[in-house]
């Protein structure tokens, strides 16, 4: 089963060689910086911009888990596309894969669990349904190649 296209958003990053490690490739941290700005970059791109949810439901996501593989490095001034989409919604948390995809193939694979808790105090927090409904239709199941 093909991914519908729209369930996946692509965002481009250049290496820059502040990104770079002493061997010259990409210091493994720094993936993981590329995979937020995706992520932001696709929930904007999705119509529900996380500042929004800050704004209009004093909500925020936070990050409750992060695993990531490293396949194979990236380099100064290399592009990576990443690719993000949902994997699952629940009532309080998001599941997003993240590929992070080089000229040379995938250099690292994500899995991000997201908490939606309201500012201040970091209590859990439901979803509002119009994050839900988006999140879920951004939803493919699909493994990366």
């Amino acid at each position: 089963m093909k991914p519908n296209p729209r369930s996946i958003h692509r965002y481009v990053v250049r290496i820059y060689y502040e990104d770079t490690d002493a061997g010259g490739v990409v210091y493994h941290a720094n993936y993981l910086r590329y995979a937020e700005r995706a992520r932001t970059e696709a929930l904007r791109a999705a119509g529900i911009p996380h500042a929004e949810l800050v704004m209009n439901h004093n909500l925020m996501f936070v990050v409750h888990r992060a695993e990531i593989v490293y396949m194979r490095p990236a380099r100064l001034d290399d592009l990576l596309e990443i690719e993000t989409r949902t994997t699952d919604v629940g009532g309080a948390t998001v599941v997003l894969r993240q590929t992070l995809r080089g000229a040379s193939g995938i250099c690292a694979v994500a899995q991000i669990k997201l908490a939606c808790v309201q500012i201040g105090g970091h209590k859990p927090a439901r979803i509002p349904s119009r994050w839900r409904d988006v999140l879920d239709a951004m939803r493919s199941d699909e493994l990366d190649t």
